[in-house]
């Protein structure tokens, strides 16, 4: 969860009166919590489902497993990232234990189901492992995204034009087109390089080749 900004943890736990988890649990959890240790600390312990998810506005039971019981509509973790991004209020996805997943009647709890798209070789997913698939997702929907450093970042249609158009405008200086074929040598270099996906550094670089191949093209026909 701290993984992906998310903080707001809430625990279901059986056969406690305390609204506190049982030392071994919680021993356990903190073991494994490391440097999460406030989102552990912050969590809220409820003895049933009912009451943990009452002040949501909409609420999602993750489970592979569907029926006549057990929600007609799925969602992916993907599709529903999306949608809780538009959608105001708070929402709640509910995960069940490791072993069993959600039960009928926890199910039956949630307004709608989610699942994660697996091979049927293998169905199963560690509880931990799919938990952080859908922390994932909402990481990249809900946060505003930051550039990360050598994040390959595609020049956009302006920016591409502009490289092509100092281009040619370097071609053009050294004489290439002596016949009208600039219009079409444009959209044939426009096109390439969108299709490649070129980042802005290697646009510059790009450019920076043709504008020397000028220079050294002057420097020899001075001589």
């Amino acid at each position: 969860m701290k993984n992906m900004d998310l903080t707001e943890l809430r625990l279901v736990v059986d056969n406690t009166d305390t609204g506190e988890a049982q030392p071994q649990y919680m021993e356990k959890i903190r073991i494994r919590a490391v440097h999460a240790k406030d989102i552990l600390e912050k969590a809220k312990i409820f003895n049933n489902l009912k009451e943990a998810i009452k002040d949501c506005s909409i609420v999602i039971g993750t489970t592979r497993r569907r029926g006549q019981h057990r929600k007609n509509v799925s969602m992916t973790p993907h599709t529903l990232a999306t949608w809780l991004a538009e959608r105001p209020g708070p929402a709640a996805v509910v995960f069940g234990n490791e072993r069993t997943g959600l039960e009928d009647s926890e199910l039956e709890l949630c307004n709608i189901a989610s699942h994660i798209p697996v091979s049927d070789i293998q169905p199963s997913l560690n509880l931990s492992h799919a938990v952080q698939i859908y922390a994932y997702e909402f990481f990249l929907a809900l946060k505003p995204q930051l550039l990360v450093k050598g994040e390959w970042t595609a020049m956009n249609q302006g920016e591409v034009c502009t490289l092509v158009e100092k281009i040619t405008d370097t071609l053009a200086s050294l004489g290439f087109y002596r016949h009208p074929n600039r219009e079409e040598q444009t959209r044939f270099l426009r096109d390439i390089i969108c299709r490649a996906g070129t980042m802005e550094s290697e646009g510059e670089y790009l450019k920076d080749i043709f504008l020397k191949a000028a220079k050294l093209g002057k420097m020899q026909n001075n001589e």
